[in-house]
């Protein structure tokens, strides 16, 4: 029995963060549609060129292929369940990904709302830098690594900032966030899947409550 959850929230909000806990400790499958987008442009399978011929074009690749890619993914990949990270982010988007489930003989077990205050989670991006190896997060102030400029998990010197890491330019994914994938929120609550959780608290204290959501709950 497969355990698929859909992680919701603005920028920011820790979403990659609590995804990487949730593949190490309950052996879940992260699907980032971007990761899975540039995986397929060089794969060379058909539904690969397909998004190679789009992408090159500079047009914006379909609902259908990417719920196309996911369904390539549940087939082929066997996991615990998988984690929906940058999709659905409409509501078009949502009913496709409910219907490809449905015909699949699954479900979405839960939706985590990341909630944030905007202005906080300004703060945080504003501060933050990753590890371009490992992907391990960071902050100025709340979480530096140990030592400048050394990754504290892998050691890689590769620490690095987004260009749009910025209050400015979170502002601008703020707005197109709250227009195109807010509505969410909505759809999810009157399906009784969402779940919400202050994603501003300390990383291990929003890991626990998601684990308490998702009935397995484990030390903070």
């Amino acid at each position: 029995m497969t355990t698929n959850i859909i992680l919701l929230g603005p920028p920011g909000a820790g979403k990659g963060t609590q995804a990487r806990r949730l593949v190490e400790e309950r052996d879940l499958v992260q699907l980032s549609t971007g990761d899975m987008l540039r995986e397929a442009r060089t794969s060379g399978t058909e539904m690969g060129k397909v998004v190679a011929e789009v992408m090159d074009k500079g047009q914006l690749v379909t609902d259908e292929i990417v719920i196309g890619l996911i369904r390539e993914k549940l087939e082929d990949t066997k996991a615990a369940g998988f984690i929906f990270d940058g999709f659905p982010r409409t509501l078009r988007q949502a009913d496709a990904l409910e219907d490809l489930l449905s015909g699949m003989g699954q479900k979405i077990d839960a939706v985590i709302e990341m909630q944030v205050d905007d202005g906080a989670l300004v703060d945080r991006v504003s501060g933050r830098y990753t590890c371009g190896n490992c992907g391990e997060v960071y902050h100025d102030t709340t979480r530096p690594s140990a030592k400048e400029g050394v990754c504290d998990v892998c050691g890689s010197t590769d620490l690095r900032r987004r260009a749009d890491d910025n209050a400015e330019s979170l502002k601008t994914r703020l707005l197109e966030y709250y227009k195109k994938t807010s509505p969410l929120i909505g759809y999810y609550y009157a399906k009784q899947k969402l779940r919400p959780v202050d994603a501003l608290a300390e990383i291990g204290k929003v890991g626990h409550e998601i684990a308490g959501i998702l009935g397995q709950p484990v030390e903070a």
